[in-house]
C-alpha cells in the first residue's frame, strides 16, 4: 500500500498527536474520494507496531454496518492481519473487559448502554470514520465515558458544517487544533489540483421537469431542522411529511418524461463515453416506478434497482430484493466498463462508501443537502483511466429537482472549504471558447491557406521542438477533454471544422513524432469518433500511408512527389513498420532502424535541416536496407548468424561468414541466455572466441551490441 503526499502527512501528524499525553483528540478532513480509509489503516498499523506504544488497543468505528463490512474488506485487501470485528454489543463489552490488544473493528451504535470506565488504559486509540455525524448525542457520550483516557481521533470526508451541530464536532475532536480546528485537512479543490478526485460539473434539467421553487424552499430547503444534516436517514425522515414536494417528485406523468429524458441522455451523451450512471430516486417506491419506465425506452438489462428490503414490502418491491450475493455481483459487474446494468437505480444504498470509478453521470430526483448531498454527488468524482489512457475528464450530475438552482442554500459550508466543489457547464463552454481562440490564434494559424501535404509540412516544422509539442499535447488534452463532457450540444456547432483540423495538427504529430499508429492515438472516444467520420481533413490530412512492408516501397517514398518534410516522416514511418513487424525474423533490422530514429532525432531537435536528414535517412537506413535485402537472400544464413554478420560488416570486417555461422552456433549450444546467467556467461565466451580472428577491435563492445539487438528481437 502506497500512501499520496497528504494521507503520508496525515499520518504523521496523527502518530505526533498520540506520542501527546496532554492532547488527546485530532480531527482530519480528507475529502470524499481521497484515500481516507486507507489512512485510517496506515494509522491503526502504525500505532500498533510502535513499541512506544506498548502494544495498544485500536478502534477503528463506523457508523453503518455496511461500512463496517466494507472496512473489514480493505482490511483484508491490504493484508492488515488479524482484526477482531464486534460481533454485539456484548461482544464488544466483552473484548474491552478482556483487556484486547490490537485492532477492534465496531459500529459506533455498540457502544449504545456500555458502562462507564470500561477500559481506563492510556493506550487506547479510538478513529472514528464519519466524526461529523458519528459521535452526536447519546453515542459520543456512552464512548468517551467507556474509554475516558483514550486518544480520539475523527476522520471525515466532508468539511464540518457552519452550523452549531458541526461547531460541536470541532469542540469534541478539534479543541486542541485552533483557528481552524483541523489537525489536518484536504480541501476538494487540493485534491482536484493533485488529480486524486476530478472535478465536478452540473446542469439543471429543462425547467418543465424540475419540481416548484417555492414548494422545494418551504418543504425542504429553509427548514432549519435539515442544516448541517449529516444522515440521509433524517432527510427521509423530512421528505415523508413534505406531502406536496414528493407528491410533485412521483408525478405519474413527470417521472415518464424524466425517464425518457434521461434515456435519450445516456444515449447521446453518457454511453459513448463508455461511462456508467446513477438515477438517484426520491424514496424506493419511486426507484421500481423508475426501472418500469426506463424499460420503455432503454433495454431491460442496461439498469438494476439497488435498495434496502422491508419485510412488509408490496410484491412490487419485493421484486426488486436482491440477497447479499446478488447484491455484490451488481456491484463488481456495475463497475466493469464492458459489463451490465449500465444504470443503477437507488435511493439511500450506494450512496455512502461506495466506489465505482466508471461511473460518471448522476441524475439525481431526490432532494439532498449538506454533508449528504456532498457524500451523494462524491460518488461521481473518483479518477478513472482505460488500458489505452484514456481518462474520465470529470464528473457530471444533472439535477432534476433544482438543487443545484441555490447551491449556497444547499451547502451549509464555509466557502473555502467548499470553493470548487461543483460547477456549472456554463464555465466549461465559457472555458471551450476560450480555447478555441486560442487554437485558431496559436495553432490553426499555422497551416492557414495550406491543405495536404504543405499544411502536413507546415505542421512538421513548426512543432520540430519537443517542448512546443508538449505544449500543444496539454492544450489538446485539455480542449477534447472539455468537448468531451460538452458533446453533442447545440453550442459546439460553430466550432466543429476548426475543432476537427486542430484534432488533424494533433493525429499528424502523434502519429509522426511520437510513432503512435492511428489505431492507438489517445483520442477521447467522442473525438475519436469525430476523427473517423471525417478520416481525410480538408486542412490536413493523414500522410501517405504504408502499405507494402518492403525494401521498394522506402525507394519509392524517397522518389514520390512531396515536401522533404513529409517525405522525412514517410520514411521513418515505413522503417519503424518495417522494423516492427519483421525484426522477430531478422534481428539486424534493429540496428537499422536505431540508426533511422537517431538520424529523425538529430532533425527535432535542429542539429540537422529537412534536405540533409533526408539525404541521410536514404544514403543511411534506407540503402542499408536495400543492400541488407539483396546480400540475405544470397546466404543461407540463420537470423542469428545474418545478425552478427551485419553487424560485422557495419565495423568494415570482411569476409565474416564463418564467424557468424560459429557465433550462431553458440546461441544454439545455450538457448536460454536471455533468462540464464550461466547461459548468457558460455555465450559470450562464445562470440569471444569467434571474434579473434576477425579483427574486432572490442569484442566486449559487439557482444553487448549483438545481445543487445537478439534480445530486442525477443524471437
Amino acid at each position: 500500500m502506497v500512501l499520496r503526499p497528504h494521507q503520508m502527512r496525515a499520518v504523521e501528524r496523527v502518530i505526533k498527536r498520540a506520542q501527546d499525553l496532554n492532547k488527546r483528540r485530532g480531527l482530519i478532513w480528507h475529502t470524499q474520494g481521497s484515500g481516507k480509509t486507507y489512512t485510517m489503516i496506515t494509522v491503526a498499523r502504525r500505532l500498533i507496531q510502535d513499541p512506544m506504544f506498548q502494544n495498544p488497543t485500536v478502534l477503528m468505528l463506523v457508523d453503518r454496518n455496511e461500512l463496517e463490512q466494507q472496512l473489514f474488506m480493505n482490511l483484508e485487501a491490504v493484508g492488515f492481519g488479524h482484526a477482531e470485528v464486534a460481533q454485539s454489543k456484548r461482544h464488544l463489552q466483552d473484548l474491552l473487559r478482556s483487556d484486547r490488544r490490537g485492532l477492534i473493528v465496531s459500529t459506533i451504535h455498540k457502544f449504545e448502554g456500555i458502562s462507564a470506565n470500561i477500559c481506563n488504559r492510556t493506550n487506547v486509540f479510538v478513529l472514528v470514520d464519519e466524526a461529523h455525524r458519528s459521535t452526536g448525542g447519546d453515542l459520543g457520550n456512552y464512548l468517551m465515558g467507556a474509554l475516558p483516557r483514550a486518544t480520539y481521533i475523527g476522520f471525515t470526508g466532508t468539511p464540518i458544517d457552519r452550523t452549531a451541530y458541526g461547531k460541536g464536532t470541532f469542540k469534541v475532536f478539534g479543541v486542541d487544533d485552533p483557528p481552524h480546528g483541523y489537525l489536518d485537512r484536504y480541501s476538494i479543490r487540493e485534491s482536484i489540483a493533485d488529480g486524486t478526485t476530478i472535478p465536478l460539473h452540473y446542469a439543471l434539467a429543462p425547467n418543465e421537469l424540475r419540481v416548484d421553487r417555492d414548494t422545494l424552499d418551504r418543504e425542504f430547503l429553509a427548514l432549519t431542522e435539515l442544516e448541517g444534516v449529516s444522515d440521509i436517514e433524517d432527510i427521509n425522515r423530512v421528505l415523508d411529511r413534505a406531502v406536496t414536494l414528493k407528491n410533485m417528485l412521483k408525478s405519474p406523468e413527470r417521472m415518464n418524461r424524466i425517464a425518457e429524458f434521461v434515456a435519450r441522455h445516456f444515449r447521446e451523451k453518457i454511453q459513448p463515453m463508455g461511462y456508467k450512471a446513477f438515477l438517484v430516486a426520491v424514496d424506493r417506491e419511486a426507484c421500481c416506478r423508475y426501472k418500469a419506465l426506463l424499460d420503455e425506452y432503454l433495454p431491460a438489462d442496461y439498469s438494476r434497482v439497488v435498495i434496502s428490503p422491508a419485510a412488509n414490502d408490496p410484491p412490487e418491491l419485493r421484486s426488486h430484493h436482491l440477497s447479499e450475493d446478488e447484491e455484490r455481483r451488481v456491484r463488481e459487474a456495475f463497475r466493469k466498463p464492458d459489463e451490465l446494468p449500465k444504470i443503477l437505480i437507488v435511493t439511500e444504498k450506494l450512496l455512502t462508501g461506495f466506489d465505482a470509478p466508471i461511473l460518471y453521470c448522476m441524475y439525481l430526483d431526490k432532494p439532498m443537502r449538506d454533508h449528504v448531498l456532498l457524500q451523494a454527488i462524491a460518488r461521481v468524482n473518483r479518477p478513472y483511466e482505460d488500458e489505452r489512457g484514456r481518462r474520465k475528464p470529470s464528473g457530471f450530475v444533472l439535477d432534476f429537482v433544482g438543487i443545484f438552482d441555490n447551491l449556497e442554500r444547499a451547502l451549509a459550508f464555509d466557502s473555502q472549504d467548499i470553493q470548487g466543489v461543483v460547477e456549472g457547464l456554463d464555465v466549461l463552454k465559457v472555458r471551450f471558447q476560450q480555447l478555441m481562440e486560442q487554437g485558431r490564434r496559436e495553432y490553426l494559424a499555422i497551416v492557414k491557406g495550406r491543405s495536404g501535404d504543405k499544411a502536413v509540412e507546415s505542421v512538421l516544422e513548426h512543432f520540430r521542438d519537443p517542448e512546443e509539442r508538449d505544449k500543444f499535447y496539454r492544450y489538446f488534452r485539455e480542449l477534447q477533454e472539455v468537448y468531451e463532457i460538452l458533446s453533442p450540444d447545440e453550442f459546439l456547432r460553430p466550432f466543429l471544422d476548426e475543432y476537427r483540423a486542430l484534432s488533424e495538427i494533433y493525429q499528424v504529430l502523434r502519429s509522426n513524432y511520437e510513432a503512435r499508429p492511428i489505431a492507438s492515438l489517445d483520442f477521447l472516444k467522442k473525438t475519436a469518433a469525430l476523427v473517423q467520420e471525417h478520416t481525410h481533413g480538408y486542412m490536413v490530412r493523414e500522410p501517405t500511408m504504408v502499405y507494402g512492408l518492403d525494401v521498394e516501397t522506402l525507394g519509392r517514398l524517397a522518389q514520390e512527389d512531396a515536401p522533404d518534410a513529409v517525405k522525412v516522416f514517410n520514411l521513418l514511418k515505413a522503417i519503424r513498420q518495417i522494423v516492427e513487424a519483421q525484426a522477430a525474423q531478422q534481428p539486424y533490422l534493429i540496428s537499422i532502424g536505431e540508426r533511422a530514429e537517431a538520424i529523425v532525432r538529430a532533425f527535432e531537435e535542429r542539429q540537422l535541416n529537412t534536405q540533409e536528414t533526408l539525404r541521410q535517412l536514404v544514403e543511411g537506413p534506407v540503402r542499408e536496407l536495400q543492400e541488407a535485402e539483396e546480400i540475405r537472400k544470397k546466404t543461407d544464413l540463420s537470423p542469428e548468424a545474418f545478425a552478427a554478420f551485419w553487424l560485422l560488416r557495419g565495423e568494415g570486417i570482411a569476409a565474416n561468414e564463418d564467424s557468424a555461422r560459429q557465433i550462431a552456433n553458440v546461441f544454439n549450444n545455450f538457448p536460454y541466455w536471455r533468462t540464464s546467467e550461466q547461459h548468457e556467461r558460455e555465450v559470450r565466451k562464445g562470440i569471444y572466441r569467434a571474434l579473434i580472428a576477425t579483427g574486432v577491435a572490442d569484442p566486449v563492445s559487439f557482444a553487448d551490441r549483438l545481445l543487445q539487438v537478439l534480445g530486442g528481437s525477443k524471437r
